[in-house]
């Protein structure tokens, strides 16, 4: 089996979507980087490197059973056995994962450049394992886990914020409150003001969504800090957003 050595890692938990485990360059100094002084790793088939990297369901069992115990974490100097830990990669992408014991791949992190070259070096004339799993193709994306392709070219900040803004616009939903959401699909696209007055809640809602789940703008920033006004927890999640924007990088 390969190992790595030295592996600083960053990890994201409980995330589903990898588009969540952020880039080195999007690291921030407030995150807790962790040392792995050993790490087993894995050269995968992409369909299985994709279902680690963009879901939270159970990882192959020959899997678990190759790792077991085979990673380090180093803390104060001290060596500490971790029970499920390893880095995957396709050839394409890189991914260091901890299960924390479970069968689930619950901690996510990406790797420094320097190392993920060194990932690609290690996989250099070597063929990718068979691990057996059940492949899920038909993922479920939703207003709180939106699809990859509405992530794209977004910076960490971006995505957190068009993540908050999608949980207040589910909030809005469940209103049910006409006035209220013709009120900010008018704040959003004041053209729609001559038609949706035949439109249901439903229609209207839709028109918004539709208009704010495509990209990041300014606007889709304004209307966020709009929405949350007044709603203490997405208030919060706003500020702890806006206050990391001076604290960028490691």
């Amino acid at each position: 089996m390969l190992y790595l050595h030295d592996v600083w890692v960053n990890w994201f938990e409980g995330e589903e979507n990898g588009y969540n485990v952020c880039p080195f360059h999007e690291w921030r100094k407030e995150d807790g980087i962790e040392l792995l002084d050993q790490v087993p790793l894995l050269y995968v088939h992409q369909a299985l490197y994709h279902y680690v990297e963009n879901d939270l369901q159970d990882l192959p069992k020959d899997l678990l059973d190759a790792v077991y115990k085979r990673a380090y974490l180093r803390k104060n100097q001290e060596r500490i056995s971790v029970e499920y830990a390893f880095v995957v990669t396709d050839g394409s992408s890189v991914l260091a994962v901890d299960t924390m014991g479970y069968n689930l791949p619950v901690r996510k992190s990406r790797l420094i450049p320097r190392q993920e070259r060194l990932v690609y070096d290690m996989i250099d004339q070597q063929k990718p394992e068979t691990y057996n799993f059940a492949c899920n193709d038909d993922k479920e994306y939703h207003i709180l886990s939106p699809h990859p392709v509405t992530m794209v070219g977004l910076t960490r900040k971006e995505r957190q914020l068009k993540q908050l803004l999608m949980m207040a616009l589910d909030q809005l939903q469940t209103t049910q409150n006409l006035s209220e959401v013709r009120y900010w699909l008018t704040e959003w696209d004041p053209g729609q003001y001559g038609v949706m007055h035949n439109l249901s809640f439903d229609q209207t809602w839709q028109l918004l969504y539709n208009g704010l789940s495509e990209g990041w703008s300014k606007n889709h920033e304004d209307l966020c800090r709009k929405l949350v006004k007044g709603q203490p927890f997405f208030e919060k999640l706003w500020e702890l957003e806006q206050n990391q924007e001076v604290n960028k990088g490691v």
